[in-house]
């Protein structure tokens, strides 16, 4: 996961924006709100990229792979409390990438799907060239906003290397994995069209393990105790778990809507 927990562990971040910018939400907070949210984001993100296949087919795929490479470098700055523990946003949305890529695989074929997981790297690439350029403008005297913007997105080339490289590894591996895995099913079993709960898990559960492991080996080994790197490969690979499981529907979903809709096979 990009930047994973590295704010929990190393940064203390101010607020971008004055209390008097701010709506206060001290008067809607409702019980285990977080992770009522985080639940509820499952399912809007999940959903919101079977949406954007139903609209603009296989562009939309492409399309939100790059609106949330983007979002999970922002979001998981953020900090939050939920279920026992302090950890970073951000999982959620970078876990509907790798159901990109499984949709894609499934309608489009694995060159598509490729394809797709080179869109996320240059992706990523750009977004990082264009928040580091930031910081090389001299803010006026009366600038409020280029300090906090710089705690935020000034990560250490380290960090920022170790990320690109977790995401081109595990989204390759998750693409080749899937076609690997559907090709022993359909000469096990006979069937070209089933057993796509298979292919899914069997992909994405290992891909979710290679980008847990090798992002925070190569972030984090020499930076924190042992002890700590295992708390995070731990908890962050439980999530990843629970996502890969939930987003098999949705593949199922996106099939579906692609048979009844072949226009949208359409380039």
């Amino acid at each position: 996961m990009t930047f994973l927990l590295v704010c929990l562990l190393t940064t203390n971040h101010q607020p971008l924006f004055t209390n008097h910018f701010l709506l206060s939400t001290s008067y809607f907070q409702l019980p285990m709100q977080n992770e009522l949210i985080l639940i509820a984001s499952i399912f809007v993100f999940f959903g919101g990229l079977v949406a954007f296949f139903r609209f603009f087919g296989k562009q939309g795929i492409f399309a939100w792979t790059v609106i949330c490479t983007i979002a999970a470098n922002i979001e998981v700055l953020i900090l939050v409390h939920a279920f026992g523990l302090d950890t970073t946003l951000g999982n959620v949305i970078f876990a509907s990438t790798f159901l990109a890529t499984d949709i894609m695989s499934e309608i489009f074929g694995k060159k598509e799907a490729s394809r797709c997981v080179k869109i996320g790297i240059l992706a990523n690439v750009t977004f990082i060239l264009i928040s580091q350029s930031w910081f090389l403008y001299i803010p006026a005297e009366g600038d409020t906003m280029a300090e906090p913007i710089r705690t935020v997105f000034s990560n250490t080339p380290r960090v920022m290397l170790a990320s690109l490289f977790a995401y081109a590894v595990c989204e390759m591996y998750d693409v080749w994995a899937y076609h690997a895995v559907w090709k022993w099913s359909e000469k096990k079993f006979g069937d070209k069209k089933g057993y796509l709960w298979l292919r899914n898990n069997g992909s994405t559960l290992v891909s979710q393990l290679i980008n847990v492991v090798v992002f925070n080996l190569l972030a984090f080994v020499g930076v924190f105790p042992w002890n700590t790197i295992g708390e995070i490969l731990v908890f962050g690979y439980g999530i990843f778990i629970v996502t890969s499981l939930m987003d098999t529907p949705f593949v199922y979903l996106a099939r579906r809507i692609a048979e009844k809709h072949p226009e949208l096979l359409k380039e």
